[in-house]
């Protein structure tokens, strides 16, 4: 009799315990953890915003810019996404100018553009470098200084200084870029417009 008790209680502690692991087993498949009422999904990829700038910057894929990936790692995370934000607008305006010359529609290279082209493919790299080495110049003199308060303030200042010109580029770059998609939006309008004009001239 006491045989027959001792494995009901092995049996039942057993098969207690293996369905409880079970039951977590099943949860983590779904992603969701006992107890915690919120979705976990454990394939999904990490929110950009969670990364760091280094890890931020090995995301990120650039479609237009032909950037120095050395000379962005002095980035912070705002600059980063800003710099991408540009490069997809970037890509935006190539798309449509590739559509309108598949549609032998030969786009006037304008002033603006030239601009645009000469700050995206010389100026802004070069900004970049500079502002590279600006920043490791900036680190190597506080590592070998002894007046350190001298040095930082200097330092301060001018990490201060690029900071701003580095952003004055970014802000001018893509004010450039946003005319230029509204110009795009409004010659996508105003064919529209010219469509229906001539269907509405040629109704029956």
């Amino acid at each position: 009799m006491s045989i027959l008790i001792g494995i009901g209680i092995v049996t039942t502690v057993t098969t207690f315990y293996l369905g409880r692991k079970g039951w977590q087993a099943l949860h983590k498949a779904v992603g969701i953890t006992p107890g915690v009422p919120t979705y976990q999904d454990y394939d999904a990829p990490l929110s950009l915003s969670t990364l760091s700038p280094s890890a931020l910057l090995s995301t990120i894929h650039w479609q237009q810019l032909t950037l120095n990936k050395t000379h962005l790692k002095a980035l912070s995370e705002p600059q980063l996404r800003q710099l991408k934000g540009i490069d997809e607008k970037v890509n935006s305006y190539h798309n449509y100018q590739k559509e309108q010359q598949a549609q032998h529609k030969t786009p006037e290279f304008t002033e603006s553009q030239f601009v645009l082209h000469k700050l995206l493919h010389t100026r802004l790299p070069e900004t970049l470098a500079s502002y590279y080495y600006l920043t490791k110049a900036d680190i190597s003199t506080n590592n070998i200084s002894t007046n350190n308060i001298s040095t930082n303030n200097v330092s301060n200042g001018k990490k201060a200084e690029a900071n701003e010109l580095l952003q004055q580029v970014f802000n001018n770059i893509e004010s450039r870029l946003d005319i230029l998609l509204a110009q795009e939006e409004t010659q996508h309008l105003q064919d529209l417009r010219v469509m229906t004009r001539y269907m509405d001239s040629h109704r029956s």
